[in-house]
């Protein structure tokens, strides 16, 4: 469950944070959530550190708004370009798809359910962390274990 370290100041909060990644699942930016709630991509950020959300927070926020029975689960994984770091902790050398080749960033591996409608919905994320020793499969395969025991009964 969600630790906080110390209480929050950020003028952010965790329904402002959820709805954004419900409606912006692809390309969810700091920077362009500051932009849409008036914060700077400092307070995101700070507002990120502080507060420490898992992926069962995730879950807990969005199951009163999925279809648990009939739908699909899919998985995608989104390389977020850090040109300007350096390879430690989170940050690594990822495959991204779009530029077609291998760039510094952080690697946000997500679980969709998408229901019979086609309504598709971020129920669990994985931060890809090189020192774990997984590969994308093996979060893949997490996530999705999670999801059923989670009750998702997907087809």
């Amino acid at each position: 469950m969600r630790k906080l370290n110390k209480p929050s100041t950020a003028r952010g909060t965790l329904k402002d944070y959820v709805s954004y990644l419900l409606g912006e699942p692809l390309h969810a930016r700091g920077s362009r959530l500051g932009g849409i709630i008036s914060i700077t991509h400092d307070s995101v950020n700070r507002f990120l550190l502080r507060e420490h959300y898992t992926s069962e927070d995730l879950f807990n926020e969005v199951k009163g708004k999925i279809n648990l029975e009939g739908g699909l689960l899919s998985v995608d994984d989104t390389v977020i370009d850090k040109p300007y770091s350096r390879p430690r902790g989170i940050i690594d050398y990822y495959w991204s798809g779009k530029p077609k080749k291998v760039i510094l960033g952080v690697n946000r591996i997500t679980l969709y359910d998408t229901d019979p409608s086609g309504i598709s919905i971020p129920v669990s994320f994985r931060i890809d962390q090189t020192e774990e020793g997984k590969s994308k499969h093996d979060y893949f395969k997490e996530m999705i274990i999670e999801g059923k025991e989670k009750g998702i009964k997907a087809n």
